[in-house]
């Protein structure tokens, strides 16, 4: 004879417990857009400083200004081919996306520029394309810095604000962020002019940065911001785009805006992160110190010297944008110094003919940390 096993008094509210288990498991797969309602901005990114022009096959780049939001970077580096006279392709690794945008800046002492060709996944990576120019428009060996960040969801740091467009020639708008969930757009002006319109983002006063980058493969263009008007409700940014005979040109173009938040999206972390618009003047909201330390710009315009105290944590990045009417554009004279944990920026700017002018820019950097 057997012993009678007696069920467990709390069996029933085992089952329920069980039921609601699974339902919240399957709401979850039913829902896979909700855990992105408050993401880490970014998703996805990875920036480097490519420190050798002619760099050999799979070249790996100045460690110190390389980082990614893939596993391990610090063993699984960022690698350059060069595939053509001032034509090169950056392969960051592990961060394969189809959206996102990419920026890059050319570090001469000469008069260059770099600008995007294109960037598209590469297997569990992404490459990003660079091409870089002499003032006469033809393809030149450069140095330079790249970045590439993709976002999406509403940011968990709730700090600041940030977003990004990839506008076609005409206007329309190719991937865009923004981190109040509203919708960038783009409008088209007369050649080589555009008007971007993010809404939500910034203050109603100048605050925040912003940078562009041209985004055409086979012909040199460089692009910058012209006007710039804030409001209470979103930032108003005109674009403007120049080939190299100074001619005003219809190129495809990445913006990105952020206030109180690094380059490529994030705050807090990293913790060391600022920047600087050079207008004729200083406007403060636009100068940010993430260490709350002021940032300030010295040097006679070739180059300007913007110092930026207590951020300079390697590895990290920078970039550099002309700001104004007409067609200068701006650089790196040097990759940043890094003195005492401060930051200095040597950022150098070329009118017609490749001239050293003393152009009004924006410029931003950030660690990884």
């Amino acid at each position: 004879m057997h012993a009678r096993t007696e069920a467990p008094p709390n069996r029933p509210v085992r089952a329920v417990l069980l039921v609601m288990g699974m339902l919240a498991a399957l709401l979850a797969a039913a829902m896979p857009t909700a855990g992105n309602a408050h993401a880490a901005v970014p998703d996805q990114y990875g920036f480097a400083y490519l420190d050798n022009p002619t760099p050999p096959p799979g070249y790996v780049p100045d460690p110190s200004r390389q980082w990614g939001s893939w596993a391990s970077p610090s063993t699984n580096p960022v690698k350059v081919d060069q595939i053509g006279l001032g034509s090169y392709v950056v392969h960051f690794p592990q961060i394969a996306s189809k959206a996102g945008i990419a920026h890059t800046t050319a570090v001469n002492k000469a008069a260059h520029w770099c600008q995007i060709a294109d960037w598209r996944p590469a297997g569990s990576g992404e490459d990003v394309y660079v091409n870089c120019y002499l003032p006469s428009g033809a393809p030149d060996n450069s140095t330079f810095t790249v970045l590439y960040t993709t976002s999406s969801g509403a940011p968990a740091t709730r700090t600041g604000s940030y977003g990004y467009v990839y506008s076609d020639i005409s206007g329309a708008v190719l991937t865009q962020y923004n981190s109040t969930g509203a919708v960038n757009t783009v409008s088209k002006g007369s050649t080589g002019v555009w008007k971007a319109w993010l809404p939500n983002l910034g203050l109603a006063d100048y605050s925040g940065n912003l940078q562009v980058t041209a985004v055409d493969p086979k012909r040199g263009v460089h692009c910058k911001v012209s006007e710039w008007a804030p409001g209470s409700s979103g930032q108003t940014v005109l674009v403007t785009c120049y080939d190299a005979s100074n001619a005003p040109y219809d190129a495809r173009w990445t913006l990105s805006y952020s206030y109180q938040r690094a380059v490529h999206g994030p705050a807090f972390p990293p913790k060391s992160f600022g920047h600087l618009w050079y207008n004729g003047s200083l406007p403060p909201l636009t100068n940010y110190n993430s260490s709350g330390a002021t940032n300030t710009l010295g040097g006679s315009g070739a180059p300007f010297v913007v110092t930026l105290p207590s951020v300079a944590v390697p590895s990290d990045t920078a970039q550099t944008t002309a700001y104004g009417r007409g067609p200068e554009y701006c650089g790196f004279l040097a990759p940043w110094d890094r003195p005492s944990g401060t930051v200095q920026l040597y950022v150098n700017c070329f009118g017609p003919g490749g001239k050293p002018v003393k152009a009004t820019f924006f410029t931003a950097y950030t660690s990884a940390f």
